[in-house]
């Protein structure tokens, strides 16, 4: 009768856990159903966010783009996923930008939101007119493009590197090294701009002596010099046109991706993946002081979605988000399996005075 009753009793002691565990499993489930059914889906942006930003109903953007090329895209991208939105967009080079950002906030009368460029962040965050703020999705990226104050992070990146007509040189004769260009046939053959700006001389310069150091660097240039490169007073886009219609044979510093947008139309360009290249970071930033504040976060975190980047691919820019291939994945330096020099807008503009200095000494 003992043993029956031990028996009986653990048969309801287990019947009891049995129960315990099932209740305990089903409020698991239940729980986890409730959070997915409220859950801010992976890679959205937050839903209270995208509310008050839909109430502010615009986002002024300043851009360094390509308005036809990317600007245009990327509004469209937008205003189709986040719909009551509408972007408005202005472009201007880096340094006019700043320039008129500045100008607005001085005189109390901000019209952008968010701005763009490759240096453009570095005058507006001394005054104090950039917001330190980054999206969530910036955790995804790497340090070398995001800065580590949280005021900008890279929206795409610029390959620069030398661009050759392969009409004139054909393909397999390229140089391919810092030394090769010392060849005397290449003399009175390159072009570059001549403004101290990444992709112009002073990129170079800087790319150079950031890889060979002050005293090999200043005596490769000094040889490099006596090569007569043409200091074109022109864009780099400008440069490599040159060189496609055959006016020289070869431009140093020209965006790798601007050859092959030009290729694919059928132009006699190719580009080199000569080490070390020099990449430049273009960033973008919310302004502190934003009218439209919440929008111009909703865009930025827009932009270096994977979404986002996705449409920078597609336009041929080279994506910043490491997950995200260029439309040639080998544009970029790891796919490509070529060295860089990555430069954020704070050391460019620290020490672009001294490569233009150098500039003078050999080019002018």
């Amino acid at each position: 009768m003992r043993i029956a009753a031990i028996e009986t009793t653990r048969r309801g002691e287990n019947t009891m856990h049995t129960r315990k565990a099932g209740s305990a499993l089903m409020l698991a489930i239940l729980g986890i159903a409730a959070f997915l059914a409220t859950a801010t889906p992976l890679g959205a942006a937050d839903p209270a966010l995208i509310a008050a930003a839909k109430k502010e109903g615009e986002v002024v953007w300043y851009t360094t783009q390509i308005v036809s090329q990317l600007v245009r895209p990327v509004t469209a991208a937008f205003e189709k996923k986040y719909p009551g939105i509408k972007v408005r967009s202005t472009r201007a080079n880096a340094s006019e930008t700043a320039v008129k950002i500045l100008n607005e906030a001085k005189a109390g009368r901000l019209q952008a939101d968010i701005f763009d460029g490759t240096t453009t962040v570095v005058p507006l965050k001394a005054e104090g007119h950039v917001l330190q703020w980054l999206p969530d999705a910036a955790k995804d990226y790497p340090a070398e493009v995001k800065d580590p104050q949280g005021y900008w992070i890279a929206n795409n990146l610029f390959v620069i590197t030398p661009g050759f007509n392969t009409s004139l040189i054909p393909r397999g004769k390229e140089p391919r090294t810092l030394h090769d260009l010392l060849n005397p046939a290449l003399r009175g053959t390159m072009a570059w701009n001549g403004f101290p700006t990444s992709s112009g001389a002073g990129g170079f310069i800087g790319t150079v002596l950031t890889e060979m150091g002050q005293e090999k660097g200043t005596a490769f240039l000094r040889e490099l010099g006596k090569q007569k490169i043409a200091n074109l007073r022109g864009s780099a886009r400008e440069v490599l046109d040159q060189v496609i219609a055959g006016e020289y044979s070869l431009a140093l510093q020209i965006f790798n991706h601007h050859t092959v947008i030009s290729a694919k139309k059928g132009a006699p360009v190719d580009w080199i993946p000569m080490e070390p290249a020099t990449v430049t970071l273009s960033t973008v930033s919310v302004l502190a002081k934003a009218p439209h504040l919440n929008a111009a976060k909703l865009l930025m975190d827009f932009i270096i979605s994977r979404e986002g980047q996705e449409v920078f691919a597609k336009a041929y820019y080279i994506p910043a988000h490491p997950a995200v291939p260029a439309a040639v994945p080998t544009l970029k330096p790891a796919e490509g399996k070529f060295r860089a020099h990555f430069f954020t807008p704070e050391a460019t503009d620290d020490k672009m005075p001294k490569w233009n200095d150098v500039f003078n000494e050999f080019f002018r």
